[in-house]
């Protein structure tokens, strides 16, 4: 929580608490700064044309904690969040609480792309502030958000399109997994219309899925239809499919990346999903040794078949990415899975 002397370095908020109190100013929750103050206080340094990186952390699934374990250690998570935030940040800047889930920062120190990026390379892989364990009463819990970066007056040069950029980098983190950061690039991001992030419903996807699934008759071209229909919502480059002889194939490339023999391991239900190779190789190693060759260490399978039987697996798994998985992405491969299955063994085909 930050105190009076903190704060009263910046001119803005010397100015507002000489006449209000510091618990006015602040988040009551997180000891953040409030919405109104945060959004005031980038306002009054665009308007004194001060440089700084502004930024945008959204916590990712944070409405399954709350539903699974309570809203008193949801409560506990974003405390918990909004701390090491301000300690990692420091002199560097400060830290508001937007609503909900969703903090932002000022950083008035790294502005540069190197320099942001070298910020974020910090916060997350280091597990200063994401992508660590958090324990909340008896709780533990592996936390994750997705982070969007801009800088004023380099990217924007009032608050309006300031906010609109870390909105779009927001968003553009989120297609592509989430658990994430993405920082402002002008050639990259400033065409990008966030509705177009959205653009197909799920009743979409999967009506798009049962046209192509009927357009052609063998297995693998069935897979490859389908996998089109998804791919760019999804910010997918590859699906792969693990048949009989046991070697996990792309479907693009039409090639092995090695043996998977063991993937059956990884699913003790009909759907696995991780990004964890840790946990991965501790239930597969053959399996996570293929991975690993492949530059994965994040993967979502899931069992073909319709009965006890097994008929291979599909699975997802991009290079270079640790994103978090989506009900919405399971619920397709799920369904995608049984649509296989079924095929399969009307026709007695095989995945391979």
């Amino acid at each position: 929580m930050y105190t009076r002397e903190q704060l009263y370095k910046y001119p803005y908020f010397k100015q507002n608490l000489e006449n209000c109190r510091i618990s006015d100013v602040l988040d009551p929750l997180t000891g953040a700064v409030s919405r109104r103050y945060m959004i005031g206080f980038v306002k009054a340094l665009i308007e004194a044309k001060i440089p700084f990186t502004f930024g945008m952390v959204d916590l990712d699934n944070f409405k399954y904690i709350n539903d699974t374990y309570g809203h008193q250690v949801g409560d506990g998570v974003l405390e918990h969040l909004v701390n090491d935030l301000t300690e990692f940040l420091g002199d560097k800047g400060v830290v508001g609480r937007f609503g909900g889930d969703e903090f932002l920062f000022v950083n008035f120190v790294d502005l540069d792309y190197t320099e942001k990026k070298s910020f974020c390379l910090e916060m997350y892989p280091g597990g200063r502030v994401l992508r660590k364990s958090v324990k909340v009463e008896d709780v533990e819990l592996f936390v994750t958000g997705t982070t969007g970066l801009s800088t004023f007056p380099e990217d924007a040069p009032d608050y309006d399109s300031l906010f609109e950029e870390i909105d779009k980098t927001l968003y553009r983190g989120k297609t592509k997994g989430r658990n994430c950061y993405i920082i402002y690039v002008p050639e990259k991001h400033a065409n990008i219309v966030i509705k177009e992030l959205k653009k197909h419903t799920l009743f979409e996807v999967f009506r798009g899925m049962a046209v192509e699934f009927d357009a052609v008759f063998p297995v693998i071209e069935k897979l490859k239809r389908i996998f089109r229909v998804f791919a760019d919502d999804l910010n997918l480059t590859d699906m792969f499919y693990v048949g009989p002889d046991g070697q996990m194939k792309s479907l693009v490339r039409g090639t092995s990346l090695g043996s998977a023999e063991d993937i059956g391991n990884c699913v003790e239900e009909d759907i696995f999903a991780s990004n964890s190779i840790e946990e991965i190789r501790s239930k597969s190693p053959i399996f996570s040794e293929t991975l690993e060759s492949y530059g994965c260490e994040t993967t979502l399978v899931c069992v073909v078949r319709t009965g006890p039987e097994i008929d291979g697996y599909i699975l997802f798994a991009e290079p270079r990415s640790l994103r978090i998985w989506q009900d919405n992405e399971k619920a397709i491969m799920f369904s995608l899975a049984r649509m296989l299955a079924g095929f399969m063994r009307a026709t007695h085909l095989k995945l391979n």
